[in-house]
């Protein structure tokens, strides 16, 4: 059985709350960022805290978790920058295909779409190419939202296997010249 903290362990602690935040501000220059470090170190010593034995060590040893928690929070902070540095690196890569790329591409998807069921045809024009919302599409065609969230997805994997008969692997990797010229593929029972 886990022994609780003391009440002289937890007077410590709150004698010295004032201490503690103002060591973490200098150390944080931001009052809010040096609340949520006490906090959470406060929210470990009542974990951890039955564990020490004499409340007069009980300052130095919460310092001690202090100085661990600033540890702690500015290694998530310099994970979330990485992270950050990495999500802008790559949306400053990111290449948007020109005008003329994604014509051919929607010419290519146009032309196989036209190989699946009319219906599943439709599907993917109105909601997928137009825009028209998945309520909107069912109440054209007199079916239920769900079974045309159904008829979509049937549509988008039959089409996509569609793409990847016709393109190959460049249905998978995306390949960025679709200038595939095959004869339109013969429908099947989709």
């Amino acid at each position: 059985m886990r022994e609780s903290v003391t009440p002289e362990f937890l007077s410590a602690l709150a004698d010295n709350h004032r201490a503690f935040l103002a060591f973490l501000q200098k150390r944080t220059g931001d009052r809010a960022i040096a609340e949520d470090v006490l906090q959470e170190a406060f929210t470990k010593a009542m974990t951890t805290g039955s564990e020490l034995r004499d409340n007069e060590a009980a300052t130095a040893w919460f310092y001690r978790l202090l100085r661990n928690a600033l540890v702690d929070h500015y290694r998530r902070m310099s994970s979330r920058s990485k992270m950050h540095e990495s999500a802008a690196r790559e949306i400053e890569g990111t290449v948007e295909p020109d005008a003329e790329m994604h014509d051919a591409v929607c010419q290519c998807v146009a032309r196989l779409a036209g190989t699946l069921k009319p219906e599943l045809e439709r599907a993917i024009q109105r909601v997928d190419v137009e825009g028209a919302s998945i309520a909107t599409f069912a109440d054209e065609v007199g079916i239920t939202s769900n079974n045309a969230r159904v008829r979509l997805f049937r549509a988008r994997a039959a089409l996509r296997d569609r793409v990847r008969m016709s393109c190959g692997t460049c249905a998978d990797h995306g390949c960025l010249d679709c200038s595939c010229s095959h004869a339109p593929v013969k429908p099947t029972s989709c």
